[in-house]
């Protein structure tokens, strides 16, 4: 039975393809939404580039017919514009004027004439008050991923027989050597995805456990986890695991994705590994760490801002100064280093260009080579956003997705819809993707910070 959904302007900009995802249906699009798309189409960013794609798409439509009485979509159904329903009666208190109410009460209009139409907006908002009207409303799920225990890890446990882990630092294993149990103590074979590192225990012995990870149909195990990237030791498992994706070359893992809660060393580790594979490796594998941290309402208008870029994007790098700072003053004891001293230490950093950063805006078009780039608070990044990065990468860079999909401040993404958790699920089982997350009683922040993390 075919639908009629009626489509907010917010899903168009998130999700421009959006207009053919709704498969054999109608789609409505109330004039008020043409407005609005009207009113973004010379926006900066990507919000005006995808009001543009959309505005070009409907150009198509109207080509093939009259868009009001409607126009057939490529995938199937049908796509109308609708310009009537002005008079409808809102609840009190409600202004009738603005986009969001007209939207509501064309959705109401076609109710009253016998067409049950959908909402689907992006917007909470706008959907308790299409409740409140009687009208059904629903979030653009299309692009949505799995969240909470159902997403992809990146990391796991499995029983060994423990004649079997004696070699496996040699030797390694095969997937089907391993093994879990269910409630009742039935083993279960194990379905491994490519790159995912595993807690390997013995089956006889509760004490004895090894790392490894999963790659090219073998689990091997881990490499470097001797390494002490510039001073730094790994203090968890999940560090460890940590250390091994940053310390793989561009060529073996070009894209690694971490997410996990605050104070789990997400960004000291990446920058503690870059330093060292900038700074400290006899042959430099890359010519500079380049760091971007985007933010929902900075990006958009750093164009409008005084000064330099460096000087409009500093505000976004104190989180990665405060790292640094951490990083630069870890002999402190031996040296008897000064803060003067130390800040100098920095600012040499980011003059001579060993570390650079840049506005997520200016990425657009870039070709990156050889180059450790690091994305902080990337759950701020919409899928296209992230998509856009990815695909920049040129040979020899190595780009690390940081963030927290429970920590969003973009207005219309949450913890199904953000770049990070896109991203995540779109390259789970890539041979060039390694993927991590780390846990919240992993948090090495300080005791308070571990405490807060558990209970909160």
């Amino acid at each position: 039975m075919q639908k009629t959904y009626v489509l907010d302007t917010n899903v168009l900009i998130q999700a421009p393809y959006a207009l053919e995802s709704f498969e054999d249906n109608h789609i409505v699009l109330p004039l008020a939404v043409l407005e609005e798309l009207d009113g973004l189409k010379r926006a900066e960013g990507e919000r005006g580039s995808n009001a543009r794609q959309v505005i070009r798409f409907l150009e198509r439509l109207r080509l093939q017919g009259n868009l009001i009485d409607g126009v057939p979509l490529p995938g199937g159904g049908q796509l109308r514009l609708e310009v009537n329903h002005v008079g409808v009666t809102l609840p009190d208190g409600m202004d009738p004027e603005s986009r969001d109410n007209r939207i509501l009460k064309v959705c109401k209009g076609l109710l009253e004439e016998g067409t049950p139409a959908i909402l689907v907006t992006r917007d909470i908002v706008a959907r308790i008050k299409s409740q409140m009207m009687g009208v059904t409303a629903e979030d653009f799920t299309t692009d949505q991923v799995p969240s909470g225990k159902r997403a992809y890890a990146g990391r796991g446990e499995c029983y060994v027989p423990n004649e079997l882990l004696s070699g496996f630092k040699k030797k390694g294993l095969l997937p089907e050597a391993v093994y879990r149990t269910d409630e009742a103590g039935t083993r279960q074979s194990v379905e491994l995805t490519e790159n995912e590192f595993l807690i390997l225990r013995s089956d006889t012995e509760a004490k004895k456990t090894m790392l490894g990870r999963y790659h090219g149909g073998k689990i091997t195990a881990l490499t470097h986890g001797s390494t002490k990237p510039f001073g730094v030791k790994a203090r968890s498992v999940g560090q460890q695991f940590l250390q091994e994706a940053l310390m793989l070359s561009a060529k073996e893992a070009p894209l690694v994705i971490v997410k996990g809660p605050a104070g789990t060393a997400k960004t000291f580790y990446t920058l503690a590994v870059g330093l060292e594979k900038v700074l400290e490796q006899e042959e430099k594998e890359y010519r500079k760490i380049l760091v971007c941290r985007p933010n929902a309402q900075f990006d958009q208008d750093i164009g409008f801002l005084p000064g330099s870029e460096q000087e409009k994007i500093s505000p976004l790098l104190r989180p990665i100064v405060d790292n640094l700072e951490i990083l630069m003053d870890l002999d402190r004891k031996k040296a008897h280093r000064s803060e003067e001293d130390l800040h100098g230490r920095i600012d040499y950093l980011f003059e001579t260009g060993v570390i650079t950063a840049e506005a997520m805006n200016f990425m657009r078009g870039r070709s990156i080579t050889d180059t450790w780039l690091m994305i902080d608070e990337a759950q701020n990044l919409t899928p296209r956003q992230v998509k856009g990065i990815i695909t920049r990468v040129g040979y020899g860079t190595k780009v690390i997705l940081l963030g927290d999909p429970a920590q969003i401040d973009h207005p219309l993404l949450d913890e199904r819809t953000n770049g990070l958790s896109y991203a995540a699920e779109r390259m789970r089982g890539s041979p060039l993707c390694v993927q991590l997350t780390m846990q919240p009683d992993e948090c090495e922040r300080s005791d308070l910070a571990l405490d807060a993390a558990l209970r909160m």
